[in-house]
């Protein structure tokens, strides 16, 4: 079982368990290609240890399927009608399996429905839709967005993190996941999210949702995060470049591919930066891209 430690500051050091999971998942009951057992089966054999279902306007009956070793979470995506004419894209986690807002009529009343039935809501792919940052700040209550969604790479706009650097200056304090988004085999296993909870139990996976236990990867896997004392450290598998992505123009390299020109460069396992003259309530994010040029973001962090 893989663990990581985690320390947040004025925290305790915790070490956690990692949970490997897809959290935006459709199957036949929406526009899926593949059956919800099809869907289980093909993360169950990838390793995944935790999946959520989360077809289009309808739940699942996730306590009647054969789970194969995993945590199962019922989920759904909401489509209320959003600003300038656009539907939003409201990732739900872990409702109840007789959720009935299935049609909300506003983004607002989406995102309330989720939490007043006990789940987490995100905003999904918000390049993707075409909104903006100070639209998506519109959703009070949401955790956050999806930096990476696998099944909008087809028109160029799977990544998110422009968007969410907006929101993270604007003061929001948003986390990211990685997702899938799986509606076919192309979709598969290109980005996850790395729950890091106390037990595979859903209320500990929720907890840790909420919390920001987690980070998002599409490879690169964190070890260590610590900031306290206003010291920032990570561990992580080797990667060629390790950046802190902070506010406006501020940030930090520890290392970035061909820093001297083609061929030059070197892959570093961990980092350390002094913050303790950074300015008082900017945010931190610590971002890897491995040899291969995957990607994995953790969990913003405030000065």
């Amino acid at each position: 079982m893989r663990q990581v430690t985690i320390q947040q500051a004025d925290s305790k050091a915790e070490e956690l368990t990692v949970l490997k999971a897809n959290l935006h998942t459709h199957t036949t009951n929406s526009d899926g290609t593949f059956s919800p057992s099809e869907v289980i089966g093909f993360y169950a054999d990838a390793g995944y240890d935790v999946l959520a279902f989360t077809d289009h306007r309808t739940t699942n009956r996730v306590s009647e399927y054969d789970a194969e070793g995993m945590t199962l979470l019922s989920g759904i995506e909401l489509h209320p009608a959003g600003p300038r004419g656009i539907p939003w894209h409201i990732l739900a986690i872990g409702i109840p399996e007789n959720f009935s807002c299935t049609h909300p009529e506003s983004g607002q009343q989406a995102v309330d429905a989720v939490r007043q039935a006990g789940g987490v809501a995100f905003a999904a792919h918000p390049y993707w839709c075409g909104f903006t940052a100070a639209e998506v700040m519109t959703l009070n209550g949401i955790a956050g967005i999806e930096v990476y969604n696998t099944s909008t790479r087809y028109i160029g706009k799977e990544y998110n993190m422009t968007i969410w650097d907006e929101t993270l200056d604007a003061g929001r304090n948003y986390t990211a996941l990685a997702v899938d988004d799986v509606h076919g085999k192309p979709d598969l296993f290109r980005g996850w999210t790395m729950i890091c909870a106390k037990s595979r139990q859903c209320k500990d996976i929720l907890d840790a949702l909420r919390n920001g236990s987690f980070y998002a990867t599409q490879g690169p896997e964190f070890h260590r995060l610590s900031f306290h004392d206003g010291i920032f450290e990570a561990e992580f598998t080797p990667c060629a470049a390790a950046v802190l992505v902070g506010r406006q123009s501020s940030g930090y390299c520890a290392a970035i591919e061909a820093p001297d020109g083609p061929g030059t460069g070197r892959e570093v396992s961990q980092m350390r930066i002094d913050l303790r003259q950074a300015q008082p309530g900017s945010y931190f994010r610590c971002q890897l891209r491995d040899a291969s040029g995957r990607m994995a973001w953790s969990n913003p962090f405030r000065i």
